[in-house]
């Protein structure tokens, strides 16, 4: 009775302690939001308009290395809330790192409750990393969803200039008819453009929240055409016929790898699943691994094996198209 009590008491406490940690980081943003947006209508902070253009930004530019790399990637609250835009989800920053320490508290209190070995109970707060998880992959299916889409929104745009539309009424075109999430981010870069964004700084920003090769390529036609001329609708028909052949290819490259990936999968979770029968059929057996320092050596160096094994595996079935 006395264990249920202390792990109620320190969910309860964790949980109150996020819940106003995320509050008043969320007030105080959203008070800096409203002060700036203030300070735009009134005309005390002037809007930038030395902007660097499209032109001279490279389509994927190198990942630096060394002390840069931390300076590029920025501070982990704008990288989550980056990720957070890229998969679409109506949450803030706060309330996901709740959700994180939520899920953490949780694993741990059912390790406890069930009972697991004295040095598997840390594993429970792995648990926290599993919203993490289903956002990078709602994120990679939300991009490889859009990247699917965007031919057809580029023969769709094409067909509207040939027909006499302006691009911004292509845009709008294709928020209306082709589904999500291709429409939503035209519609954005549509409704950012008629509340008086520079098409530039639009596209820009839908670059921003779609990292996506093709959609760079066809970012950068416009800011060409728009600066030197040409028939953008040509250039539209034959960027998305490049990205149909791409697609293709990738398919094929997919089928060819496919039972290299599937070896992978299987070797990675083979040593896990094992493990796993062996703590429930035999635990004396496996804890003399967790107990005896030479075993518990032994376990961290197979953990490194297997993760130096799964990236040379990733390496190997990974192909770039």
């Amino acid at each position: 009775m006395a264990l249920w009590i202390i792990v109620g008491s320190i969910f309860v406490g964790v949980t109150v302690a996020v819940i106003a940690v995320a509050t008043m980081l969320r007030d105080q943003k959203e008070n800096q939001v409203l002060s700036d947006r203030l300070d735009t209508f009134t005309f005390n902070k002037p809007i930038e308009t030395d902007a660097p253009s499209l032109l001279r930004e490279p389509i994927e530019a190198e990942v630096p290395k060394g002390p840069g790399m931390f300076s590029r990637m920025g501070s982990p609250t704008a990288h989550i809330q980056k990720l957070i835009v890229q998969a679409d989800m109506n949450i803030g920053v706060g309330t996901f790192m709740l959700i994180c320490a939520g899920a953490a508290v949780l694993g741990s209190v059912v390790a406890i409750v069930f009972r697991f070995p004295a040095p598997l109970v840390p594993l429970g707060a792995v648990a926290g990393l599993l919203p993490s998880f289903f956002l990078t992959m709602r994120r990679s299916n939300r991009l490889k969803k859009f990247g699917a889409q965007l031919p057809d929104a580029l023969e769709l745009i094409a067909r509207a200039l040939r027909a006499g539309h302006s691009l911004a009424s292509g845009f709008q075109l294709v928020s209306q008819e082709m589904p999500t999430p291709i429409a939503t981010e035209f519609q954005r870069t549509y409704d950012e453009q008629n509340f008086g964004v520079p098409l530039e700084d639009a596209l820009r920003n839908l670059g921003e929240r779609v990292p996506n090769i093709d959609l760079g390529f066809f970012i950068t036609a416009i800011a060409i055409q728009r600066q030197t001329g040409g028939d953008l609708a040509e250039i539209l028909d034959k960027l998305g016929y490049v990205i149909r052949e791409r697609f293709k290819l990738y398919g094929q490259v997919a089928a060819l790898t496919a039972e290299g990936r599937l070896s992978g999968y299987i070797l990675n979770a083979l040593p896990i699943l094992v493990l796993l029968a062996l703590l429930k059929l035999n635990p004396n057996y496996v804890m003399l691994l967790f107990k005896d320092p030479l075993g518990f050596k032994m376990l961290m160096g197979a953990g490194v094996m297997q993760i130096l094994g799964a990236i040379a595996i990733r390496k190997i079935v990974d192909i770039r198209v």
